[in-house]
């Protein structure tokens, strides 16, 4: 079978989420610096850090980096199937 269910799309799409903010950490860090303290001015002020923290993330998360993720996840879950299913 290669689809996913929606409890494992879901999982994955976690998962890919949660290595993104450690990969982009530092960014996000950035981000948050320049947020703190802000209100309204945070739209403006750190609308260059906003950027770069969803460009960081859309790296780890976005339909290319989530069709790999799926596809290796297929090709194990595959494997694990194969290699569960023949005889000992």
């Amino acid at each position: 079978m290669n689809a996913l269910s929606r409890r494992e799309e879901e999982t994955l799409l976690k998962k890919t989420k949660e290595h993104a903010l450690k990969e982009c950490d530092p960014v996000v860090r950035e981000f948050a610096q320049c947020a703190e303290g802000r209100t309204f001015s945070v739209a403006w002020e750190c609308r260059a850090k906003y950027k770069a923290v969803q460009d960081c993330m859309l790296q780890y998360t976005g339909p290319e980096a989530m069709a790999t993720v799926r596809a290796e996840y297929l090709r194990l879950r595959n494997e694990q199937q194969n290699g569960s299913a023949k005889p000992s």
